[in-house]
């Protein structure tokens, strides 16, 4: 890996990237799914799933001291669309002032659960 990408946060040694990197002054987190801090699977209605994965991508942010106020871009995987306004009011709790750019699409996830959501945020060193 270039020392101008830097891992963050432990990688599964059965999956072949980490959960986010640095970039300069950007991270790419990568798809997150309904967990817990645990890492156990939150399975529940799409209220409960999307706000267990928005969560999840906090944390991961957090270890390289960024937060959801730092996003910039997310890509939404739905694997219902007509989940999308109960999905999208919950969103929306996360991100009140709509300055992020977004993309939702449906499609189903390799794991069963009804959401998966990838970020970029934008976070200069300090």
């Amino acid at each position: 890996m270039s020392d101008k990408i830097i891992p963050i946060g432990k990688r599964n040694p059965n999956l072949p990237f980490h959960p986010a990197v640095r970039a300069g002054d950007f991270i790419y987190v990568s798809g997150q799914v309904p967990k817990d801090e645990a890492g156990n699977m939150c399975c529940g209605n799409i209220e409960e799933e999307t706000r267990s994965t928005l969560e999840a991508l906090r944390r991961i942010l957090q270890l390289d001291g960024a937060d959801l106020s730092d996003v910039v871009k997310v890509t939404v995987y739905l694997a219902d669309a007509r989940n999308f306004g109960r999905y999208n009011k919950i969103f929306g709790e996360y991100f009140p002032d709509g300055r992020i750019s977004r993309t939702t699409v449906e499609a189903r996830a390799v794991i069963e659960c009804k959401i998966e959501m990838d970020a970029v945020a934008y976070k200069p060193r300090s």
